[in-house]
């Protein structure tokens, strides 16, 4: 299954990559079946970073707390989050790779009381600065177990960021919140008495792994 996200970019890609490969055939037929090889790999890769698969919550519950997108853990600490909520809480990062898939899903239930894009710089995703420095976006969660914020970094490849969520929406734990384009990381912020249940280098698939529970 595709995302909706790479509709516009599979399509003008399919047209470029066919009148590349029929210009080298009748131009530089020595190099049509190399072209044409590297095309398709490339073409390959794009369907496989704009797939969404279906991902059903094993147990929706709102004493857990779902990995949002698939990635690595980076970052696990206790931090004070200063972009918003400013104060101290419970700061998990997944670093997404090109590889991985890039929709990100509402981790938790909850109401959306803000919901904001901030523009910035593009550093590497893994730079300490990205949370704070890099573009983004803000979504914080009013649950059952207190705020919750969620955030959005782009990073080197990633330069465009889709966010569905809305202030005011009822968040549903498990649905699409937005996209993340070639690569970047999601953090998240929790409520000081969670129990995390993920550590560093942890591997994590949005809608499967466990971030947390109450």
């Amino acid at each position: 299954m595709i995302h909706k996200e790479g509709y516009k970019t599979l399509t003008i890609s399919f047209i470029i990559l066919t009148a590349l490969c029929v210009f080298t055939r009748i131009l530089l037929p020595g190099l049509s079946t190399l072209v044409l090889l590297l095309s398709g790999m490339l073409y390959v890769f794009l369907l496989s970073f704009f797939r969404n698969p279906v991902r059903k919550l094993p147990k929706a519950n709102d004493n857990i707390l779902y990995a949002p997108a698939d990635g690595k853990i980076v970052v696990n600490e206790d931090t004070v989050e200063t972009g918003y909520l400013n104060k101290e809480m419970r700061m998990v990062s997944i670093f997404m790779s090109p590889l991985n898939v890039h929709v990100n899903r509402h981790p938790i239930n909850g109401k959306i009381t803000h919901s904001e894009h901030h523009e910035g710089k593009f550093l590497p995703a893994w730079d300490p600065k990205a949370s704070t420095e890099n573009e983004r976006t803000t979504v914080v969660y009013e649950t059952s177990h207190g705020t919750v914020l969620l955030r959005q970094i782009a990073g080197a490849l990633a330069k465009r960021i889709v966010c569905y969520a809305k202030k005011g929406d009822t968040a549903r734990q498990g649905e699409d919140m937005g996209f993340i384009k070639f690569g970047s990381r999601v953090d998240l912020y929790l409520p000081l008495d969670a129990e995390i249940l993920v550590a560093i280098g942890d591997k994590v698939e949005g809608n499967r792994s466990v971030i947390a529970k109450w």
